[in-house]
């Protein structure tokens, strides 16, 4: 394994830390004055598409598509450390590089599985940041951590599907920019349980759809929403069907793997920014005599937080290569692996930073319990944990069974 960046990796990095630091930093504040400013908590602020044209002309744009046509071609090991950089400021960066979920797994979706029509209709506008877009699988009335539980009933009629159920967690549908959701449902109910659901694009004007509530997480509200959307015999152009009628299933794995390394690139990203925190706070104020950083238990917390992160950072790199080098499905084991290590690693390193900091830790005035939040958040979305432990075990036994012949030990 080699986690040196490419030349070209470098060339990356280097742009985007410039930009970071040029234009991103200086912008909180702006973001969240602009935020404030409206009543509409899934207000979309100037500022971003000033940025925007400003990622645009700077060529940082779509960081995450390898496909080097609509995106900056870069191998997912050359994309980590961008997206980890990315996930310092992650309600700002992210958009502004248009490299944010849900928008890139669905516009990885369409990209591997749209018609030229629905590529023209939903991902060219997509890939412009002209539009936004939302994802509609986890459902309120069942355990979705299991998705062969979907009930959501996508029923074809002539050259339409009718569809019925609700939805929640559709993150991204708040937003009044976005214009469609991809949906997951059932088409084939007497089919086996992984050929049962399709994937849908649905228009957000569709007749039969509306938002019965917003959901916030932790109290926080995310611009562009995570509402509960019911499905009241809505209508759907058989055309919109992405792959085939039963692909539904295998769809969503091809979605949600490469969505969870960047998750967890991110996340990574968000951990390095609360361990900046933590020590520039403890080096700069002190208690009993002696800056806080001076105290043994302080200091074993920094140290912790500094291997906690190395740690879930090579795991994260490994997973890159594999994917690189062997696709999604050679680096099943590490995905499920990372999905656990890496959320867990940045909620302790963040609950550790809020508590040096203090009373002032837990409110607004800095970023540490919103991303505290984000962080928790994580270690559900995509998979909770549970699941992906037990996914990982199943893995590993298998090797043992029946037939497999274990390596001599001398």
């Amino acid at each position: 394994m080699n986690f040196e960046m490419s030349q070209k990796g470098q060339e990356y990095h280097q742009r985007l830390s410039e930009f970071m630091d040029s234009h991103i930093y200086p912008a909180e504040a702006t973001y969240w004055d602009q935020m404030n400013a409206s009543d509409d908590p899934d207000h979309h602020p100037q500022i971003l598409e000033d940025l925007k044209a400003e990622a645009k002309k700077r060529g940082l744009w779509n960081l995450f598509l390898p496909d080097p046509e609509d995106g900056a071609g870069l191998s997912v090991l050359e994309y980590a450390p961008l997206a980890e950089m990315l996930g310092r400021m992650p309600w700002l960066a992210p958009e502004v590089c248009n490299s944010d979920a849900p928008n890139t797994g669905n516009m990885e979706i369409l990209h591997m599985f749209g018609t030229l029509e629905q590529k023209e209709l939903w991902l060219g506008p997509l890939l412009a940041g002209e539009i936004r877009s939302a994802f509609s699988m986890t459902e309120p009335d069942i355990a979705s951590s299991d998705a062969k539980n979907i009930r959501m009933q996508m029923i074809r009629d002539g050259d339409e599907y009718v569809v019925n159920g609700r939805k929640w967690f559709s993150s991204g549908f708040s937003s009044a920019r976005c214009s469609f959701t991809i949906l997951m449902g059932v088409t084939n109910p007497s089919a086996d349980p992984y050929h049962k659901q399709s994937m849908l694009i649905v228009p957000k004007d569709s007749p039969g759809l509306r938002i019965v509530r917003d959901v916030t997480t932790y109290g926080y509200h995310d611009r562009s929403g995570h509402p509960e959307i019911e499905f009241d015999n809505v209508r759907v152009p058989v055309a919109n069907l992405l792959g085939t009628e039963g692909s539904g299933f295998a769809i969503a794995q091809a979605r949600l793997g490469p969505g969870r390394i960047h998750h967890c690139m991110r996340a990574i990203g968000m951990a390095e920014r609360a361990f900046d925190m933590m020590c520039s706070r403890t080096l700069a104020r002190s208690t009993f005599g002696k800056p806080i950083a001076d105290h043994d238990t302080v200091r074993d917390t920094i140290a912790e937080a500094r291997m906690r992160i190395e740690q879930a950072r090579l795991l994260t790199l490994k997973t890159a290569w594999l994917i690189d080098t062997q696709g999604v499905k050679g680096a099943r084991i590490e995905i499920s692996a990372i999905k656990v290590v890496v959320p867990r690693m940045a909620q302790w390193v963040l609950d550790q930073a809020v508590q040096l900091f203090g009373a002032a830790g837990m409110t607004d005035d800095f970023p540490l319990a919103r991303m505290y939040a984000a962080a928790r958040t994580l270690r559900i979305a995509d998979g909770p944990d549970a699941v992906h432990i037990r996914t990982l075990a199943r893995r590993e036994l298998a090797r043992y069974e029946p037939g497999f012949l274990p390596p001599q030990v001398n």
